[in-house]
């Protein structure tokens, strides 16, 4: 059988698990397999936390187990080299707040649910955080095969994070279905322009290439993180509802009406 060679990603010399915070395997493979326990369950605000950050607990969900509207769990997953800001990202998007050297680092994958409102309409988001080291990515190429969406994360303040996305882009494609939602996000944009390595330019060239939406983001500022989430929801959504409603939805041109109204200044054009 002829062995399909992965593209090698090049290592920064500040490459460390800082932003990589995870439930052990063991405690995510469990939580995998019971595909996420009721919140009727008597344990489940006594869970692990889905990140290391000692204060984080993904907020308490209130509602019955019959609830039509979220029988159906899309499987969103946070992808990139560690250091890029994906749990601080899934943090600030599911609290609301950055913190700063607030955690423990564990190694592993874990995940958090969260309950989006899209018009007249509730998407449930179950997003899972991923190692970015190498020598975990044997461990999340197993959760590419069923997820529904994936946010690629590069830092743009590290240039070897920005190349590597190609690379990143190859696993994507060996391993996750073809109609697989791919968001490109540059994090950290609030950073000055002293310490920015990557322009816009060159993140929108690239996600222009793979035909993938681009948006840059700020887990610090907050800066179109709200988006990025809401953006993919409402793909998901459409997925499973447009051909019925025949509607119609892109969300290229979504992201691009968002970013314009909340920052003319960022906007992805």
């Amino acid at each position: 059988m002829k062995k399909i060679k992965t593209p090698v990603l090049a290592m920064s010399l500040d490459d460390n698990i800082s932003d990589d915070v995870f439930e052990s395997i063991e405690e995510a493979e469990v939580n995998q397999n019971t595909k996420n326990l009721s919140t009727t369950d008597p344990n489940y605000d006594q869970r692990p936390s889905p990140t290391g950050y000692r204060d984080y607990k993904p907020p308490s969900t209130t509602r019955k187990p019959s609830d039509p509207s979220l029988k159906i769990v899309h499987k969103t997953i946070l992808l990139g080299d560690s250091g890029v800001g994906k749990t601080s990202l899934l943090v600030k998007f599911d609290t609301g707040k950055f913190q700063t050297g607030n955690f423990a680092a564990t190694v592993g994958i874990g995940f958090t649910n969260k309950i989006i409102s899209v018009d007249d309409s509730k998407v449930k988001l179950q997003i899972w955080d991923t190692a970015g080291q190498e020598r975990f990515r044997s461990v999340t190429h197993a959760y590419y095969r069923d997820a529904h969406a994936l946010l690629l994360l590069y830092d743009v303040t590290n240039k070897v994070s920005f190349d590597n996305i190609r690379a990143w882009l190859s696993e994507i494609r060996d391993y996750a279905h073809e109609q697989v939602v791919i968001m490109l996000i540059g994090n950290k944009a609030d950073c000055s322009s002293n310490d920015r390595m990557v322009k816009r330019d060159e993140g929108e060239q690239l996600a222009k290439e793979y035909s993938v939406t681009f948006l840059e983001t700020s887990a610090k500022s907050g800066l179109n993180v709200e988006i990025a989430f809401m953006s993919v929801a409402r793909e998901l959504l459409f997925k499973k509802t447009g051909i019925e409603k025949k509607g119609s939805f892109n969300v290229q041109e979504y992201v691009k009406e968002q970013t314009k109204t909340n920052c003319p200044a960022c906007s992805t054009t």
